[in-house]
């Protein structure tokens, strides 16, 4: 059993967290706490029978006296308490963006908190970096909507299947913006609506073609839904492809990848992914023109936030990945 520790465990994915944790048959969850900034000392009621321990004012030196934390927390924070931890010697997921990207001049952008990464960070889409979790001492857990759309580019990069631009048009429910109000996020201004926001301005994008290496033009919208990602993937490939490529770039990726579910033409939908770790991949392929769609669904609480780090925290300690999580 570990000893188990959470920061920011009210808010939408540590809430996930605690569901998952608490029934993890590995994990001995000991300490649950607000964020730095909250005020703590409350139950979850919406986890009634399955953990009926408190939620704890933020506290240092409690989070640290765990074996394994971690944290969902705003970028900031997380950029101050991760590199003590891991000074500590605990092993850290941390599920926000702070340190998930490599490049020092994309992270002065994006995320200035962070100047450089603590030694032994990893990267975690189990999927992909799988061989570097188990001695991994901080794993940055990739973000939600570059799940979804490295899960589902990434194999035709690795086939050579993709000639030129890649668009993707990315679509999250509401809880993706996080549990804090803001009038963008106000029910009057997303019930029965649709926006598109952070045009050549999301640090998401940054992300993900870090992680394919190639350029993308990413376009996120706000839908009216509590949870979920739906990523429609415009892409051209070499003359000649057939469904057959795509379908065998696809298998070789994921044969032994049991949260990844290959559709086809059948494309996937929000809600059979929703309350899953399951990322759901389908395409349809226009060989005369050479136009390739791809459709890529996923929970964006669960497999692009708490549901991933948990699968990463499964390979980092050499459990199988889907324990807790099925």
């Amino acid at each position: 059993m570990h000893t188990v520790g959470i920061a920011g465990a009210t808010g939408y994915s540590g809430q996930e967290l605690v569901r998952l944790l608490a029934r993890h048959p590995h994990v001995s969850l000991q300490t649950a706490m607000g964020s730095q900034k909250g005020a703590g000392g409350r139950t979850l009621p919406a986890l009634s029978g399955l953990w009926n321990g408190e939620v704890e004012p933020y506290d240092f030196e409690r989070l640290a006296a765990n074996e394994v934390v971690f944290l969902a927390l705003p970028e900031d924070a997380s950029a101050d308490i991760a590199p003590q931890l891991v000074g500590r010697g605990r092993r850290v997921f941390d599920l926000s963006g702070a340190f998930r990207l490599r490049g020092d001049g994309d992270r002065a952008r994006w995320y200035h908190a962070v100047t450089a990464l603590p030694e032994g960070t990893a990267y975690g889409m189990t999927e992909r970096t799988r061989a570097a979790l188990p001695t991994a001492r901080l794993i940055a857990c990739a973000g939600c909507y570059p799940t979804a759309a490295v899960l589902a580019v990434a194999p035709l990069v690795t086939a050579g299947l993709v000639a030129g631009d890649v668009i993707i048009d990315a679509k999250s429910g509401v809880s993706g913006a996080g549990k804090a109000p803001s009038e963008r996020t106000h029910f009057c201004e997303v019930d029965e609506s649709l926006s598109a926001y952070g045009v050549f301005a999301h640090r998401h994008a940054a992300e993900i073609e870090q992680e394919l290496g190639v350029p993308v033009t990413f376009v996120p919208h706000l839908v009216p839904i509590d949870r979920g990602i739906l990523e429609t993937i415009y892409l051209r490939v070499p003359a000649g492809t057939t469904d057959e490529h795509i379908a065998a770039a696809y298998a070789a990726a994921y044969s032994q990848s049991p949260f990844v579910r290959l559709r086809g033409g059948d494309l996937p939908v929000i809600k059979h992914v929703a309350h899953t770790n399951f990322c759901d991949i389908g395409w349809k392929l226009d060989a005369a023109t050479n136009r390739l769609v791809v459709v890529s669904c996923l929970d964006n609480l669960l497999k692009g936030a708490a549901g991933q780090a948990v699968q990463n925290f499964n390979v980092a300690f050499g459990y199988d990945e889907r324990v807790g999580l099925l």
